[in-house]
């Protein structure tokens, strides 16, 4: 392709060329646009001379569309901005260019055997050919936008060995022409790393984030981390940025999910930093992958030729790439002493021990991991022989277990400590390969480990994040005495909860005495949490002195809502004054509901001038709501010109429901003229529903002229579900022409409910084509019962062609639940093969609920041997309510052990309540001792079935083990 010496140059080129291929082709632009699936306006822009530059987007579909040269075009788009210039000299920010770096430095895994002897080994490792799959579309999308100007960020998220880390480094290496920079921090910690040095990044960095849970998962600096990533991709000044990450599944979902209302929330930056840019990697390649791996094969990869040989049943290419088969064979078919070293550090990973595992805790961890036999027959040196075959690497690439070295910390001169420095372990420390430490969390998921392992644990682990998370899950799995035992250790070496933790267990155990001690002990350590407990301790037993003296110094440590409670607590016992003058200091400390309390006590005492400063000072703290209680309080009683200034008040200061309210009060005493008044003054205020709640209560009492003029009213403030209350009336009116255009409008402005109920309008209107449109742009809108109900409609009007059809399209659209819905309605009425077809048809389609919901249909008719057929079908298809069914099934026939086997499945996959159903089951039979073991059994897996638990709760361990000599 020829050069062009400057960017009009490169546009005219680049407009010459499309008007060519439209010419070749003989289209109009307007039969271009639709061929492209662009607007007329898109097109015609594209083509004009003198206009601006067509996106990146837009030149790449047309190219398509007209059978072009997509790299070509553009290229001479990205000249025609200059888009193509490098970034040179005068780099000051961290990293360096993408063409320095070589891929296994940046933790790609190596594929091939070690390099030559003499050579630069990470440099000569081999890589097998790339295979791009699905995912390396989307990334490839979001590497060309970063190219283009815009900042962007994508985490794979997948599970080891799949290909993440491989994915990214192809992704960006079309930017080291371009003159990018890699930055992949690490050094000292990664977390330290990125949390020093993201301030200095500069302008066309990609940021490396590999195993990104090291550092949106650090305990300190995880969320101030995610917060200055955030503002890294907002911000101007830096633009264009691009960061990439890789995640196992376990972390994406630790960090997505939303907590306990009344559980702090330790992952909110992180969710808000990766909502939105996760890309899921499979764990295999599809058939159209596996495809492109033997091209590749046939073209003279030997790595891919051979591992294709293993693996083109199952599809995990990358997995055996990585030798994860070698590593799984090696752990399997160990001698009994690296297979019990193994089991030991599988369950330390597992249960939350860092990535550096001293030698001294896995060889007395180990010891009761081997049967009687093995260890009668272990010689002295058994550990040494266990940790030098666990270090033979597998194909020159990986080990099973292998020796590591640590980094030491080091920090720039001047800078905050993340953390308190933890004692180092003595001796070597060892890291477990990426598969096996996955093997072990899915195939050890039921295990608890034995006393051996804690007592390992509590003799030779320092960081105080290790014990703690052992401590946590000794306590999950109702090992309470080691819990105990390790939350001490924990505390001993400066973890800021352990105290707090051993508070609770005492006092759960009924030691209020020894709960309070430790509660003092950690607020002498600065555990905020420590001094609301004592102070509601100290309430309980009626110290009011010392609950308030708690509660001050709760509130001066920031847990402000500390005094709130007392002052309830002492409000409920009748000390009024107490209450208020807690509050007052509550209010004082920054709490401003306190304010409204306080508005509420004097109200109720009479002040109401008291009542209303308190009321106004708390809405100008952001809590308005006071005033609106006040103001309904004063309607109530009578008050109506109070209760209406009152409101107005409220909605001036950002609450305007409260006009809302009292409309609705006044409209039900018959004051329909005020109500009517406040309804516009709360439209005016920005809250149009007043006008729609009014307008359904009038259309309630039959007063439908009233209630239409409301709706448009409310339509005319800019509220979209009157448009539809109108649409409905105007059809019930028999105006079907103004319904439609009151529809539309409605879908126009954001309610795709309005198409559905235009398409139910023209199936009754016979136009059975225009409804199927209208059904599916409304389920393409996210309200797919539109399509149910035309289902519906024609399964019941005889149409079962039509029906199915309309079924079919609606999951080819992404809504399999059609499917599964008229699966039910065929066996129903009978047609129980049909009902199968289609209930297979929606499993196929993602719907695996339909298969069960047939399977529950079978049972209930009595016909158990098909309704287990079918869940069985289902649990394949991924609907986990169907284990449970299962594990129920065959308990009720007296097959104990294949009940379960279900319930575990059923479990694992997350539907615990299928062992606490199996144990329940059991013990209403009559079969405690089954029950019992069930019960420990769950507990040892993290499922607890409560009734039983407290059976042994404390004394023995649940194993029956020796109570440890130090608790």
């Amino acid at each position: 392709m020829g050069s062009y010496d400057d960017g009009a140059e490169a546009l005219t080129g680049l407009r010459n060329r499309l008007e060519d291929g439209l010419a070749h082709l003989g289209l109009t632009k307007t039969q271009l646009a639709a061929r492209a699936g662009l607007g007329r306006t898109t097109v015609h822009a594209a083509f004009q001379a003198g206009g601006c530059v067509p996106s990146a987007a837009t030149v790449a579909t047309l190219a398509r569309a007209l059978n072009l040269s997509e790299e070509e075009l553009l290229e001479l788009r990205r000249t025609s901005t200059d888009e193509a210039v490098a970034v040179h000299g005068g780099y000051e920010g961290p990293g360096k260019p993408i063409a320095e770096w070589n891929p296994h430095d940046l933790e790609v895994h190596p594929a091939g055997t070690s390099a030559p002897v003499g050579s630069d080994e990470r440099s000569e490792r081999a890589l097998s050919g790339y295979v791009v799959r699905g995912h390396d579309q989307v990334l490839a999308a979001v590497v060309r936008r970063a190219a283009e100007g815009r900042s962007g960020m994508l985490v794979l998220v997948g599970s080891s060995s799949t290909g993440k880390t491989r994915a990214c480094w192809e992704a960006i290496r079309p930017l080291a022409a371009k003159g990018w920079r890699l930055w992949h921090p690490y050094d000292p910690t990664r977390a330290e790393a990125v949390h020093t040095g993201l301030e200095q990044v500069r302008p066309h960095t990609v940021v490396w984030l590999n195993e990104a849970q090291h550092y949106l998962g650090d305990p300190q600096a995880g969320e101030p981390i995610a917060a200055a990533l955030n503002s890294l991709l907002a911000g101007s000044d830096r633009r264009p940025v691009l960061i990439l990450g890789t995640l196992w599944p376990d972390y994406a979902d630790e960090y997505a999910a939303l907590p306990h209302p009344s559980a702090p929330d330790p992952h909110s930056m992180a969710r808000e930093l990766l909502a939105g840019r996760t890309l899921t990697v499979p764990d295999a390649f599809d058939k159209e992958a596996l495809r492109a791996a033997t091209a590749h094969a046939r073209n003279g990869d030997q790595l891919l030729a051979d591992a294709l040989t293993r693996t083109r049943a199952h599809g995990r290419v990358t997995q055996d790439l990585a030798g994860a088969p070698e590593l799984l064979r090696r752990y399997e078919h160990g001698t009994p002493a690296s297979r019990a070293v193994l089991e030991a550090t599988m369950d330390a990973r597992r249960l939350g021990v860092g990535l550096h595992l001293p030698q001294a805790f896995l060889t007395d961890a180990a010891s009761d991991y081997f049967t009687d036999h093995d260890y009668d027959r272990l010689t002295e040196d058994w550990a040494e022989a266990a940790f030098a075959d666990l270090a033979r690497p597998v194909h020159g690439k990986q080990a099973p277990l292998h020796r590591a070295n640590p980094r030491p910390p080091r920090r720039p001169l001047g800078t905050v400590r993340l953390a308190a420095m933890p004692v180092p372990a003595t001796g070597p420390v060892y890291r477990l390969a990426d598969y096996l430490e996955q093997h072990g969390r899915a195939e050890r998921r039921r295990s608890c480990p034995p006393a051996s392992f804690w007592h390992a644990a509590h003799s030779h682990l320092t960081h105080p994040d290790d014990l703690a998370n052992l401590a946590s899950a000794a306590q999950k799995r109702c090992r309470l005495q080691w819990a105990e035992c390790l939350w001490h250790r924990a505390a001993d070496v400066g973890h800021p909860d352990a105290l707090g933790n051993l508070a609770e267990m005492r006092e759960e155990a009924g030691d209020r005495e020894h709960a309070e001690t430790l509660y003092r002990q950690a607020a002498d350590a600065s555990h905020p949490y420590a001094l609301t407990r004592l102070a509601e301790m100290r309430e309980e037993v009626g110290d009011w002195e010392g609950a308030e003296t708690f509660a001050r110094q709760a509130a001066d440590a920031g847990q402000r809502r500390t005094l709130t409670g007392l002052a309830s607590m002492r409000e409920e016992a009748g000390d009024r004054e107490g209450a208020e003058a807690l509050y007052r200091q509550a209010a004082d400390a920054g709490q401003p509901d306190a304010l409204g309390n306080l508005a509420w006590m004097r109200e109720k005492a009479g002040d109401r001038e008291g009542a209303e400063a308190f009321a106004l000072q708390a809405a100008d703290a952001g809590h308005p709501f006071t005033l609106g209680n006040l103001a309904w309080a004063r309607e109530e009683a009578g008050d109506r010109e109070s209760a209406e200034a009152l409101a107005l008040q409220a909605a001036d200061a950002g609450h305007p429901v409260t006009l809302t309210r009292l409309a609705e009060m006044r409209e039900k005493t018959g004051d329909r003229e005020s109500a009517e008044a406040l309804a516009l003054q709360a439209a005016d205020a920005g809250h149009p529903v007043t006008l729609t709640r009014l307008a359904e209560m009038r259309e309630k009492t039959g007063d439908r002229e009233s209630a239409e003029a409301l709706y448009r009213h409310a339509a005319d403030a800019g509220h979209p579900d009157a448009r539809i209350r109108l649409a409905w009336m105007r059809e019930e009116a028999g105006d079907r022409e103004g319904a439609e255009t009151l529809y539309r409008q409605a879908a126009d402005v954001g309610q795709p409910d309005a198409l559905g109920n235009l398409a139910w309008m023209r199936e009754k209107a016979g136009d059975g084509e225009s409804a199927e449109a209208f059904a599916l742009q409304a389920a393409d809108a996210g309200h797919p019962d539109a399509l149910d109900n035309l289902v519906r409609a024609r399964e019941k009007a005889g149409d079962r062609k039509g029906a199915e059809t309309l079924a079919r399209q609606a999951a080819d659209a992404g809504h399999a639940d059609a499917l599964g819905n008229l699966a039910w309605m065929r066996e129903k009425a009978g047609d129980r093969k049909g009902a199968e077809t289609l209930a297979r048809q929606a499993a196929d389609a993602g719907h695996a609920d339909a298969l069960g919901n047939l399977a529950w249909m079978r049972e209930k008719a009595g016909d158990r041997e098909s309704a287990e057929t079918l869940a069985r079908q289902a649990a394949d298809a991924g609907h986990r309510r169907a284990l449970t069914f299962l594990a129920r099934m065959r308990e009720e026939t007296g097959d104990g052990e294949g009940a379960e086997a279900f319930a575990w499945q059923a479990a694992d996959a997350g539907q615990s309540n299928a062992l606490t159903l199996l144990t329940r089951m059991r013990e209403e039979a009559g079969d405690l001792e089954s029950a019992e073991a069930l019960a420990r059994q769950a507990a040892d897996a993290g499922h607890s079935p409560g009734h039983l638990m407290k059976r042994w709760a404390h004394g023995l361990e649940p194993d029956g083990s020796p109570t440890p000599p130090w608790s």
